[in-house]
């Protein structure tokens, strides 16, 4: 008996009851639906952190001040010592591509008869380029702005949906920051929430120089962001950074540094790990469910063999041998599990578009995931099958023939 003439015995099988194929079937489905499913929120989970990562720029160094691993900020430990000459002579290194030094703060806008409040963030033009953030409208400020510590502003989306009716042109306009006013040069396109759930839109871009000079009174800059001209470069580029703020803040010897650099590839890196072993431990989880399937697969062929155990003596007082036999009940578990697998696999993609819909959240469904899931419903085929088909091929044709239900 071939494999073809097995498939048809156990197509016809899976026929001659529907009902009981198909409940034999429903827990391969859920299982490998399950598997797609917690596989695609992985993936998209995965790729929505890689885009807000990325968002905040390729190959970027974030210089803050401070020894910790983060900017230190607060009247009862400000920790103040970076400045714009830093991010001069930082500019000045090899293999470093641009630099935009950072001065946030949270203030009051207004126009017309509308307030807001915004991060206000004094920076130079080359933060359009970092972030690569292009503008909707009218343009970014340029150097001149900076050197003449212009009164101009770039507005994100969020604030100009809340301070200017629907389908008005910002540019030319002039708002108050903190009751200063800034004239409306340009309008930043939409740029979405950032990886900590930030409103990236919901900012407003100065001259640094206007920032530190006319709206905050400083001559500091809160960080450094620094962006390599190749991810190759970065480990170079940071421990140039490392020692020449070592060398122009004269930190001697073993003393430690007033500054930190953070590598975002290295966050980018710790996070795709991290989402990897998520998405291992989900798939794990929703295996489960797919094994519970491969059980009750065993224990519906163990009832099918115990039905047809007259008809296994007939065939083998016939001729058919053990391995015919064997062979018979197995394809007949792979099919069973295979076509299960199928419709798991459509139920698992569906599924996966409708969460995705419903609650938002990113899914990204592969084909490796789509691979893995008919494969290892085919081994849950063959492996809870075997059994089985081993016992109905173990049969002695004359008790089989005498069996009687």
């Amino acid at each position: 008996m071939n494999f073809i003439h097995n498939l048809e015995v156990a197509m016809n099988g899976l026929k001659a009851n529907k009902m009981r194929s198909f409940l034999t079937m429903l827990g391969i489905i859920i299982g490998v639906a399950a598997v797609i499913i917690m596989i695609s929120l992985g993936q998209g989970a995965s790729k929505r952190i890689a885009g807000q990562i990325a968002s905040m720029g390729s190959n970027l160094l974030i210089v803050f001040p401070g020894a910790g691993q983060g900017p230190v900020r607060g009247a009862s430990g400000s920790v103040n010592t970076l400045t714009l000459e830093d991010a001069e002579a930082i500019a000045g290194l090899s293999m470093v591509a641009h630099v935009a030094p950072e001065l946030p703060t949270n203030a009051t806008l207004s126009y017309a008869s509308q307030t807001w409040t915004a991060r206000v963030v004094g920076t130079t033009p080359e933060m359009q380029v970092i972030k690569d953030w292009p503008v909707s409208a009218g343009s970014f400020f340029t150097g001149d702005d900076i050197r003449s510590a212009a009164m101009v502003a770039v507005l994100g989306k969020t604030v100009v949906d809340n301070l200017y009716l629907p389908g008005t042109n910002p540019v030319g306009s002039t708002i108050r920051i903190n009751k200063l006013p800034f004239t409306v040069v340009g309008v930043l396109a939409p740029k979405g929430a950032s990886l900590i759930g930030e409103d990236q839109d919901n900012v407003v871009y100065i001259p640094v120089s206007t920032a530190q000079k006319r709206l905050m009174g400083v001559n500091y800059v809160r960080l450094i962001n620094v962006q390599a001209e190749t991810p190759e470069s970065m480990d170079l580029v940071q421990s140039s950074i490392e020692n020449l703020l070592r060398e122009r803040h004269h930190v001697a010897g073993t003393s430690s540094d007033d500054f930190n650099v953070r590598n975002l590839t290295s966050v980018l890196e710790t996070a795709e790990s991290t989402t990897a072993v998520m998405t291992l431990l989900l798939a794990s989880v929703a295996a489960v469910s797919l094994l519970v399937g491969g059980i009750g697969t065993m224990n519906i062929m163990l009832v099918s063999v115990t039905e047809r155990t007259r008809e296994i003596g007939l065939r083998m007082a016939v001729g058919a041998t053990e391995s015919n036999i064997r062979n018979q009940f197995l394809v007949e578990a792979l099919v069973l599990c295979l076509i299960g697998g199928v419709a798991g696999i459509l139920v698992g993609i569906a599924g996966s578009k409708i969460i995705s819909k419903a609650f938002g959240w990113p899914t990204f469904v592969t084909v490796y995931s789509v691979l893995l899931s008919a494969g290892f419903s085919a081994v849950v085929g063959v492996f809870f099958g075997y059994y089985p088909a081993k016992k109905a091929a173990g049969l002695d044709p004359i008790e089989a023939l005498r069996f009687e239900r």
